[in-house]
């Protein structure tokens, strides 16, 4: 009868045991860590009857901090219920877990000072694995090492974009630049929100990256890396202006999408295709931005900023003469050969493309001409900024810049920022994973992670204007959410956290024999849509359709524009913890 008991307590012990070891896919939580100061929040998935949570210090092995868990939420984004463990008044740094009662532990995480360094990191080295035509040299790349890509130094001038000066099949040189997504095509509409976002991280941050290293190559010439790795995509976007009459082609592609290979392996024809106003626009809005950001290095980059002015004051007036050259792909390839099939990025309204050029145009050269079309285009209320809509990064330069002359007018507009964010705010708290993300079910499309990080610029914008920790709290609980606090429990930038995404639909990633995909790239996120036709996906909700496979393009697929805004926001909440607290 002992020797029964005496198993039977042994059995209970080891049970128990062997529970606190589990990791839970139930508990999902920002897979790096959380700062001291800050809000600390994991959410436990379905039904569990524990009410009670614990802090686990991972040296020690004992409880750091225990309390209750929440009562249940329903998500108004699937049929996912949660319950939150809060533990925001846990200061002390270290390493922990989270351990719920028949339900397991969280992944480890961290508590301090950089807590969501790694991913800062990681999401701005991103673009140097995505560069396309010089080789990515081991002792920067690691095991992602590979030869020089497309070299772009002899592109063909598609029919469509044929003038006197440069007749069709004329050869041009375009090289450098980043490939913009999963394939190996160069894109001045999705580069120009993309550079906008970068340029911006430094201008609003600048003393932050000044001591950023991320191991480049260029990471030793006094020039902070995210400007160096903007400069590098700059360097070819100037290359895509006809130096004739200023327009701008609107891409650099093959006709058609590359196959699942390593880049450089294909020898198909490039192009450069029809010249178009919103390329030119977004052009010139970049190089103007960029103008008076790198004039602060003359002399590590001698000439660019007066290169990058008078690129940017050319195209705007390419862009005067033709103000409605829409590029339509459909259309082009019924009247031009070769057909062009890969990604449009087409536009057919640029009064939002007109504005962002002007805003950049005067904060750079305080020239009234732009003013009267920043005034004749503003609209009345801020859209989160996407490709085709870039009225935001307007508005945040005027906010950021305060024209002396027109402060009054800047002021109305950066009201626009602030009822923005506070309509983001107001429905954080009902959320049932505690995210400003998800606040609507239109949250989430195609590339729906951009929404988020782009949700957290916006509301560190407000922060600027009101200086109200407020806004910080909400766009430290988007990055929360891109790092693991959402409903797929995937961590969703690469390489970063104990669960991420593995499988992204990027070629290299796909092609080089890496099992890990290439690091710091963000995926698309949950995409109800579902355009991929990809068979696979188990979930069908807005917040839960993710697929962490390779033809999944609509939910994992990477991008340049995706990537930018989280580089903004991650960088962003490094940067003002070291100044704020954030409760």
């Amino acid at each position: 009868m002992k020797k029964q008991t005496l198993v039977i307590i042994i059995f209970l012990i080891t049970s128990t045991s062997l529970l606190a070891q589990t990791t839970s896919d139930s508990i999902v939580l920002n897979q790096l860590g959380f700062y001291p100061h800050a809000s600390k929040i994991a959410v436990v998935k379905g039904n569990t009857t524990a009410n009670v949570f614990y802090i686990i210090n991972k040296a020690k092995n004992d409880t750091a901090y225990k309390d209750t868990l929440s009562q249940s939420l329903q998500s108004h984004n699937s049929s996912t219920t949660t319950r939150i463990a809060d533990f925001s008044e846990l200061y002390k740094k270290g390493n922990y877990y989270l351990y719920i009662p028949n339900v397991g532990n969280s992944y480890t995480f961290t508590i301090s000072n950089n807590a969501n360094g790694a991913a800062a990191k990681a999401a701005l080295k991103g673009f140097y694995y995505i560069r396309s035509n010089i080789p990515l040299e081991e002792q920067y790349a690691g095991k992602w090492h590979r030869p020089a890509g497309h070299p772009d130094t002899a592109v063909l001038v598609h029919s469509s974009a044929a003038s006197t000066a440069r007749p069709q099949g004329t050869l041009i040189s375009t090289p450098g630049g980043w490939y913009d997504a999963g394939d190996y095509n160069k894109y001045i509409v999705n580069s120009g929100i993309t550079m906008g976002t970068l340029l911006s991280a430094d201008e609003d941050f600048s003393a932050y990256f000044d001591t950023l290293n991320t191991n480049i190559p260029e990471s030793r010439d006094k020039v902070p890396d995210i400007l160096n790795e903007a400069v590098y995509n700059l360097r070819w976007m100037l290359t895509m202006q006809d130096p004739n009459d200023g327009g701008v082609y609107h891409k650099c592609t093959n006709a058609a999408f590359d196959g699942m290979v390593m880049p450089g392996v294909t020898k198909l024809p490039r192009y450069v295709v029809q010249k178009s106003t919103a390329a030119t626009l977004d052009f010139a809005a970049v190089t103007a931005q960029a103008a008076r950001i790198v004039q602060r290095y003359k002399q590590q980059l001698p000439g660019l900023a007066d290169s990058c002015l008078k690129a940017s004051q050319k195209a705007w007036q390419w862009a005067m003469k033709h103000p409605d050259a829409i590029y339509n792909q459909d259309a082009n390839n019924k009247l031009y050969k070769p057909a062009v099939t890969t990604g449009a990025y087409g536009d057919n309204s640029f009064k939002d493309e007109w504005f962002w050029a002007a805003c950049e145009l005067y904060a750079t050269t305080q020239d009234e001409q732009y003013w009267q079309t920043i005034i004749n285009t503003a609209q009345h209320t801020l859209t989160l900024p996407s490709w085709n809509n870039v009225y935001a990064l307007g508005v945040y330069t005027l906010v950021r810049t305060k024209p002396a002359k027109h402060l009054a007018d800047v002021e109305k507009i950066g009201k626009q920022v602030v009822t923005f964010a506070n309509d983001l705010l107001q429905k954080k708290d009902s959320n049932a994973f505690k995210t400003v993300m998800g606040g609507s079910v239109k949250d989430f499309n195609w590339g729906s992670n951009s929404n988020a990080a782009n949700q957290g610029i916006a509301l560190i914008n407000a922060y600027f204007i009101t200086k109200d920790k407020k806004y910080i709290n909400g766009a430290l609980s988007n990055l929360d959410y891109l790092l693991g606090r959402n409903a797929t429990g995937y961590c969703f930038l690469t390489g970063i956290g104990s669960h991420s995404t593995m499988h992204p639909h990027h070629r290299p990633s796909v092609a080089d024999e890496v099992e890990e995909p290439v690091r710091g790239l963000l995926a698309g996120g949950p995409n109800p849509g579902r355009q991929d036709n990809c068979s696979g996906y188990q979930h069908f909700e807005p917040e839960t359709t993710y697929l962490d496979v390779d033809c999944s393009y609509a939910s994992n697929e990477i991008a340049i524009n995706w990537n930018a805004p989280l580089v903004y926001l991650a960088n962003a909440i490094e940067a003002l913890q070291q100044k704020v607290k954030y409760d």
